[in-house]
């Protein structure tokens, strides 16, 4: 089948499936027939609202290896969340907010609620936005685990890793990048917006290290660290470079076979960039389910299953406050971090966040995660509501 007629198909099957999704039998409604490499931002839109929201209390075993339970039984107060739940499916016309697709908590370790909305779909890989940056410092962590890196790696500079690069040819500075100072916003990498056009129109320089040389290269001058924060793709972008340079095979297959398959991801999509590597600003897709392992991954502290998926140390350091971005937040290995005071009494919270409402919020004191996906236009309230919600459904229960 050529890719016209099975995008033709794939959109048919859209279609047919708004007065089917809910059926009786009050199984989480699924898109059939779907390929995780037919998923994209665009293909996304395609999908029909579904004509009423799916709440489940008691999540199905999807046998996914993410243990479940009850809500209510094994922890939560279900007035508070089901209220909020039900919030979160009122109709909307604010493309800022309102546009809430799933929401999902796990707590001690079990999934204990699972509700879609909208584009909602328990099996559909959700489009991720900067939250895949988050997914690419765990690629890396998965490598430091298995010995192709190592925390003393972190210190080094890039360069040692790009055997590639033309140094000759690099702006003054560029060779003292660390990865260490790329994975938390810090390179210095700054880029004339002439220049940036320029490159969009000659792809081809981009292909394998090229993407790099031309960051690199045509970057105002680096200055000494400590250096400004600046939310970018470059850096991210240096850290998957690094990762394809030290693992065997390509950086795409080692995150299919030694980061997710394991933790039985098996259903998500990851594009490739200008590089031909996989992306690492934004581009990968992932199930609802499989964003609340990621987030049970973080507060386990590199852990799944009980064995050590990630380093401990890395994780720690990943997810620790290495910059202060602004009032509240702050900035790790592309993971963000945050406390907030509820009801007189602080929390510390982690998060893994995308435009658009892709959030991962992990809450290490409460031994609580959730997971959310949307399409909003920016990051919506969620970032300042849910923890004022969902806190107090998990520590007054």
């Amino acid at each position: 089948m050529n890719l016209n007629l099975l995008t033709f198909y794939i959109i048919l099957t859209f279609l047919s499936l708004g007065k089917t999704l809910l059926a009786s039998t009050g199984l989480a409604p699924e898109v059939t027939d779907l390929n995780a490499q037919d998923v994209s931002y665009e293909r996304e839109k395609d999908l029909p609202y579904l004509e009423k929201p799916f709440i489940s209390l008691a999540p199905g075993d999807r046998k996914d290896q993410l243990p479940v339970g009850s809500l209510g039984k094994d922890g939560g107060d279900k007035k508070l969340v089901l209220k909020y739940a039900r919030t979160l499916a009122e109709k909307s016309e604010d493309p800022k907010s309102g546009k809430t697709d799933s929401l999902l908590i796990a707590y001690k370790g079990k999934l204990l609620f699972e509700s879609y909305f909208r584009r909602g779909r328990v099996n559909y890989p959700h489009y991720q936005m900067s939250i895949t940056k988050s997914y690419t410092t765990m690629a890396l962590g998965r490598a430091m685990q298995l010995g192709y890196l190592s925390m003393e790696d972190l210190d080094k500079p890039a360069l040692s890793f790009l055997k590639k690069l033309d140094a000759s040819k690099l702006t003054k500075g560029a060779s003292k990048i660390t990865l260490h100072e790329a994975m938390h916003m810090s390179s210095g990498i700054r880029l004339p917006k002439k220049k940036i056009n320029e490159l969009i129109d000659r792809p081809e320089r981009l292909l394998g290290q090229g993407q790099i040389q031309a960051y690199l290269q045509f970057s105002t001058a680096i200055p000494p660290y400590p250096r400004d924060f600046k939310y970018q793709a470059a850096d991210p972008s240096i850290t998957m470079q690094v990762l394809q340079s030290v693992v065997p095979g390509s950086a795409g297959h080692f995150i299919r076979d030694e980061l997710l398959k394991p933790m039985g991801i098996l259903n998500y999509g990851w594009q490739e960039d200008l590089s031909g590597f996989p992306k690492s600003a934004a581009g990968s897709s992932l199930r609802s389910r499989d964003m609340i392992k990621m987030g049970l991954l973080t507060l386990h502290q590199g852990k799944w299953k009980g064995k050590q998926h990630l380093p401990k140390a890395f994780v720690k350091r990943a997810t620790s406050p290495l910059v202060q971005t602004n009032g509240e937040n702050f900035y790790g290995y592309f993971w963000w971090s945050q406390t907030r005071e509820i009801n007189g009494k602080k929390y510390p919270i982690i998060q893994g966040r995308g435009a658009g409402g892709q959030f991962i919020f992990v809450f290490p004191t409460l031994d609580l995660v959730v997971a959310a996906t949307a399409h909003n236009k920016g990051m919506g309230k969620m970032l300042k509501e849910l923890p004022e919600i969902l806190i107090p459904s998990f520590t007054n229960s």
